[in-house]
């Protein structure tokens, strides 16, 4: 039997929803008043870019105290390079202590992979001799480093004109790629390929038939698209701001399946 009551409780427990809404959204509106700062405790995970998109329906933030302090030392990093230098540290070391400390090394975890690169940079190398193209570089990764530490991801290897990236949640990834490609060094244009699944984690790399599938992804892609596999489509639900195109499947060299690849545009 239905208790007289429950109607006065799911009145309450109504308000109590509404009223912690209504304060996010005050809380959100204030924060965004002092955008440089709230850009950097987005970067260095503080507050979830989710969250500040839809406030009160996400956790305001799920980065550990020691992820904080990682990011804000990459980012120190990425502004300063003679920083680790002067410490007689290398990036690696600094980065990567937590990892050895809490054993969670070599132990497989469920990541989105992506990896992105610059079409052209070879060209550009060859026109523009290595200078202008190291600049370049330096340049780029001073604009991927933030929005890949405000999604929540990690910058795993730079490798030359390539990254190769981790991020705990699918949409994350997907969100990522998507402002990376938006923002590329001119005049060369990011590529970016996704998969999503288990990897082994080590202390400065990723490895696992995940990686592999997510770099042949990349690698077809074209300059100013981002490719994901069928199983990151399906992780991530309902897209926010963003669509997918139809699944064609492809037959990559080396992988000995065919896998399911869609296309990400902003909508």
């Amino acid at each position: 039997m239905t208790s007289p009551t429950d109607p006065v409780r799911d009145a309450g427990r109504n308000a109590v929803t509404r009223l912690r809404l209504n304060l996010a959204h005050r809380i959100a509106d204030l924060l965004q008043r002092d955008p440089h700062r709230l850009e950097q405790a987005v970067e260095v995970g503080l507050i979830r870019r989710e969250w500040l998109e839809r406030p009160g329906e996400e956790p305001l933030s799920t980065s550990t105290p020691v992820e904080v302090v990682e990011r804000m030392l990459e980012r120190q990093v990425e502004k300063r390079p003679s920083l680790l230098p002067a410490l007689g540290l290398t990036a690696i070391q600094v980065l990567s202590a937590s990892a050895a400390d809490d054993g969670a090394e070599g132990v497989p975890t469920r990541l989105a992979v992506a990896f992105t690169d610059l079409e052209g940079f070879t060209r550009y190398t060859a026109r523009e001799g290595d200078e202008a193209a190291s600049q370049l570089l330096a340049e780029h990764h001073r604009t991927i480093g933030p929005i890949v530490r405000s999604r929540g991801g990690r910058i795993v290897k730079r490798l030359g004109d390539g990254l190769l990236l981790t991020f705990p949640e699918a949409e994350a990834g997907v969100l990522a790629c998507l402002e990376l490609v938006a923002h590329p060094p001119e005049p060369l244009r990011v590529r970016a390929g996704m998969h999503l699944g288990e990897v082994v984690v080590s202390l400065d790399d990723v490895i696992g038939h995940v990686v592999n599938v997510a770099a042949r992804i990349a690698e077809s892609a074209k300059g100013g698209e981002v490719l994901v596999s069928g199983d990151l489509k399906a992780a991530v639900g309902t897209p926010h701001g963003y669509s997918f195109g139809p699944a064609r499947k492809r037959t990559f060299k080396g992988l000995g399946e065919t896998i399911p690849v869609s296309r990400v545009r902003l909508t």
